[in-house]
């Protein structure tokens, strides 16, 4: 059996003139005390095992310890034989940065009757606080309570071993004839003393099982949100499957045609089954385009290029570019713009990558009726809604629809795409500062608006004219220029078909072109002719092209011949890879062939142009 004389350091006065108790005093006395503390640790227990079994809150957890202790002792002295005087037991908690204590806990009043006293605990004669809710304690108060020869007050810690508060306890005045023992006061202090230490280790435990949960909480999200990955990742794996098996079986089987022994198809039979190949191939390319924007977005590393954008000359060009598609459905294509459309400041690809797949995924649900485009300004907004008359979404659907990979049941056109157009949308919206809504009733069509803002013209402006150099103009240009003379382009490329590509297609528009398949042929023929322009591939089998562009701006002999970076690389920041190492300009595979021919024409200083091939 623990013996009670077992006190806290601070508190060890109290054993100084111990007055003992008889023989049947101290056996009522050792029995109470034990009973009423493996009651408390029990109802302890209980608190913890619920803290175990339920999802609590922290703060709540401990106040339900602290009126469990309160409870406790109160309980026990009502039901003991001991004589102990009449006394209240509070907690006082400690606010961080503060120099006193708040009362927050009180036991309810053992005193018979419906007039019960206010006690008080006493710091000298002069000085007595009451015991009460919300009363306020001064700290050196409490510590001059815990250090008296018979302790009124019990710190209570954290793990860490800092004061939270304390465990008080207020008694009554003794009255006349009452001749209260030195051994009571002993024992209760006794009794404070454990259940202050109680209360204390049931804290620590509490807040090993708060710690434990949060950390069984986080895995349990951690767990749910891998699991949603996978199946994402295998719902896209499919959906990718499909998309792009769908354009390859196009793209093969009418080339077999083509190759085919014996078939000799008619030259407008020809033409349709090329066009079919190359609409397939950008196909795959946008497909491609989609995962590395998303990829990008979800990096922070998506370029803006902020540009002044003539939003009516943009609009007229992305109707042009699905009017086709539209025309092949039977469908009516809507174009309706406010006369009085303020500047918008904006990235012009995106906007028309943000518009195309809206009105894509307009025309793809719907068979009959029509699909519009309508652009408002409001307020420091411009709103470019897309609407249909097609099948409709569902608020389950709504609800998914910007998710990554997500797509709907479409019993219109079956399965197709792979669930990114739209969340790359919102994306690209929200980078702009802007947003994407829906509003949409099954079976009445749908209506998707972007909003974007308004920049002032002049802020526009300046952007605009920072950033669009004479590269981007460049890039932006669908002109194929052809040289009038001759000038000689040094091709360096390691893989036969793209090297194929561009040889025949400069050739055809007057280049002569040399092909150079590794890093030392290049720099054979660079002792035999001096190249207008290079075009360097930056993966070589004997070499990396950007190490060569380097050595070529060393050497004084090659240093001024432009360079022009013609690889797969299309991630961010390898353009700027690609410049700093030297080169004049860049373009990522496939090959866009009348830009490259734009390039080359530029960089090989020729001065006269004409459109078309």
């Amino acid at each position: 059996m623990q013996q009670y004389s077992s006190l806290p350091e601070q508190n060890s006065q109290i054993d100084a003139t111990p007055k003992l108790l008889t023989t049947s005093q101290q056996v009522r006395a050792d029995l109470w005390l034990e009973k009423s503390l493996n009651q408390l640790q029990s109802r302890l227990n209980d608190c913890l095992l619920s803290a175990c079994n339920t999802v609590s809150q922290s703060l709540a957890a401990e106040a339900e310890i602290f009126q469990t202790v309160i409870d406790e002792i109160n309980t026990a002295v009502d039901t003991s034989h001991v004589a102990f005087v009449q006394f209240t037991v509070g907690v006082a908690l400690l606010k961080p940065h503060q120099t006193f204590a708040t009362v927050c806990y009180v036991s309810r009043s053992s005193f018979s009757g419906s007039q019960a006293p206010l006690l008080e605990v006493t710091l000298t004669a002069e000085k007595k606080l009451p015991l009460k809710l919300q009363q306020t304690i001064e700290i050196k108060d409490l510590q001059q309570l815990e250090n008296q020869p018979i302790p009124n007050a019990w710190r209570l810690t954290d793990d860490a071993g800092g004061v939270i508060g304390w465990l008080v306890i207020a008694t009554a005045a003794p009255g006349p004839d009452s001749k209260p023992l030195i051994s009571q006061a002993q024992l209760r202090a006794q009794f404070m003393a454990r259940s202050a230490q109680q209360c204390n280790t049931a804290l620590l435990q509490l807040r090993h099982i708060l710690c434990w949960q949060q950390r069984y909480e986080q895995l349990s999200n951690s767990n749910q949100e891998l699991e949603r990955t996978n199946q994402l990742k295998n719902q896209f794996l499919a959906n990718t499957s499909h998309e792009i098996r769908t354009p390859l079986s196009s793209i093969i089987g009418f080339t077999h045609l083509l190759l085919a022994q014996g078939y000799e198809p008619t030259k407008e039979r020809q033409l349709e089954y090329l066009n079919i190949i190359q609409s397939s191939g950008k196909h795959l390319l946008a497909l491609i385009n989609d995962i590395l924007d998303l990829s990008k977005i979800e990096a922070n590393q998506l370029e803006v290029q902020w540009e002044t954008i003539d939003v009516p000359l943009l609009c007229s060009n992305v109707l042009a570019l699905v009017k086709e598609k539209a025309a092949n459905k039977g469908l009516k294509l809507v174009l309706e713009l406010d006369p009085h459309l303020p500047t918008l400041v904006a990235d012009p690809l995106r906007l028309k990558q943000m518009l195309l797949n809206l009105l894509f995924n307009a025309l793809k649900f719907t068979t009959q009726g029509s699909v519009g485009l309508r652009v408002t300004s409001k307020g420091l907004f411009v709103h470019f809604t897309v609407w249909d008359t097609g099948t409709g979404i569902s608020p389950e659907d709504q609800a998914l629809l910007f998710h990554p990979y997500f797509q709907i049941a479409n019993t219109v056109a079956g399965v197709e795409g792979t669930g990114l157009g739209l969340a790359v949308t919102r994306k690209l919206a929200e980078i702009h500062g802007g947003s994407v809504k829906v509003e949409s009733e099954l079976n009445r069509g749908s209506l998707f608006t972007l909003v974007l803002p308004l920049k002032k013209a002049e802020e526009g402006q300046a952007a605009g004219e920072a950033e669009e150099t004479e590269d981007a103009k460049c890039f932006s240009s669908t002109v194929v220029v052809t040289p009038s003379l001759c000038p000689h382009v040094l091709l360096v490329e390691n893989d036969q078909a793209n090297g194929d590509l561009m040889q025949i297609y400069l050739s055809k528009l007057g280049y002569k072109v040399t092909w150079a398949k590794s890093a030392a042929k290049m720099w054979e023929v660079l002792t035999q002719q001096q190249p207008a322009v290079i075009l360097m591939d930056v993966y070589l089998p004997d070499g990396n092209g950007l190490k060569l562009v380097q050595e070529l701006r060393q050497n004084p002999q090659y240093q001024n011949i432009p360079v022009i970076a013609q690889t797969a690389m299309a991630m961010k920041g390898d353009r700027e890879t690609c410049l700093a190492a030297g080169v004049n300009d860049y373009i990522s595979k496939p090959i866009d062939l009348p830009l490259l021919a734009t390039l080359v024409a530029k960089y090989s200083k020729v001065p006269n142009s004409i459109d078309g091939e």
